[in-house]
């Protein structure tokens, strides 16, 4: 019989840690499966060869004593149900094997390949603010119509005062695991409980305003808080105010997403918050004030002698909230208004102010 390199099929170094077998058999496997389109059922059977082989300690230092002849002679630990290129399942759980299986290629399963708690639907909503209360945060409230844990049964899916048992399809499992003979070997398949879906447990008579599922529709009020300086876009996660689960699991999640409605005077930039303010000329020569809006209304400026237009007039800790409490800055863009029609008065004083400064 040919030796083989088991280090070389799986990419390995011989001084490989059973870390990177583990993670090198998983993309290999993962490549090479079977059921996948460009799957190769002879590598696949190396591949699952050389893992059986330097997975295990003891059959490892055979095989680096004496080869791969030696490895798989009969009684020395080859594959139970015959030939190298079935799952070794001996002195395991199938239900163990399944989960991790499952998680590798994906058919079905949960890690453990024991009972998997349902988990209920995440649910979005759309919460639109006014920028003043993005900026100093508000408290919502507002109704949603969702799957909600039934009042009667308290989620459970039993009738009041019924005995809850260990489900008999599955001993409590949760899934119904069956092995089926392929020309890779024996594989298995997991399904969850028809009776118990997926619960592993079974009340003695169902509930008769949710029909056994621990669930039906209802409203839901809710109130959240919406964090002082959130902004446009961002979401948050409300846990365990989304959908009920069936059976008594874990609800979801609710997850608020924020929209700032544009405010008519103000822009936002980040965490700076913007607005205008235009003046006339003199003014814009000689100084003076004028209003302009921020989140907290209206305001009076000053004007400093000589400003130009687009200059920008900070008003420091007037803008938006950050995240650490404070205040960020709001600035004032400055537009120089230029008349159109002036009287000849007006003219006159112009022309003697133009000669003045040249």
């Amino acid at each position: 019989m040919a030796q083989k390199d088991y280090y070389k099929t799986l990419g390995v170094d011989k001084n490989a840690t059973d870390d990177e077998i583990k993670k090198a058999f998983r993309k290999l496997a993962h490549q090479h499966h079977p059921d996948k389109p460009s799957g190769n059922a002879e590598k696949f059977k190396e591949i699952n060869e050389a893992n059986q082989v330097l997975s295990d300690k003891s059959k490892r230092a055979q095989y680096d004593q004496f080869g791969s002849e030696h490895v798989n002679q009969p009684g020395a630990g080859g594959n139970p149900f015959g030939g190298a290129g079935g799952f070794d399942f001996s002195g395991e759980d199938l239900g163990d094997i399944f989960g991790n299986m499952g998680d590798m290629f994906g058919f079905g399963g949960g890690r453990g390949g024991g009972r998997r708690e349902q988990r209920g639907e995440d649910i979005a909503v759309d919460v639109e603010l006014k920028l003043r209360d993005a900026v100093f945060g508000i408290e919502e409230e507002f109704s949603l119509n969702k799957l909600g844990q039934c009042d009667t049964c308290h989620g459970s899916g039993g009738a009041p005062g019924t005995k809850v048992d260990t489900c008999k399809t599955c001993g409590g499992r949760g899934q119904v695991v069956r092995i089926q003979h392929t020309i890779l070997g024996a594989m298995q398949t997991a399904s969850t409980c028809g009776d118990c879906r997926g619960t592993g447990k079974k009340p003695e008579k169902e509930c008769k305003d949710c029909r056994g599922t621990g669930t039906h529709k209802k409203i839901d009020e809710i109130k959240i808080k919406i964090p002082a300086g959130i902004h446009d876009g961002e979401s948050i996660r409300v846990t365990g105010r989304g959908a009920a689960a069936p059976h008594g699991g874990q609800a979801g999640d609710l997850y608020v997403r924020i929209h700032v409605a544009r405010d008519k005077n103000l822009q936002v930039q980040g965490d700076d918050i913007y607005s205008e303010v235009h003046i006339s000329f003199p003014m814009a020569a000689l100084g003076g004030e004028a209003k302009t809006h921020t989140v907290e209304g209206e305001v009076t400026i000053k004007i400093p002698d000589g400003v130009q237009t687009g200059e920008l007039i900070r008003l420091k800790g007037k803008g938006g909230m950050r995240r650490g409490g404070a205040r960020a800055d709001h600035l004032v863009r400055v537009t120089v208004e230029t008349p159109k029609k002036l009287s000849r008065t007006a003219k006159k004083l112009l022309e003697e102010l133009k000669k003045e400064l040249e």
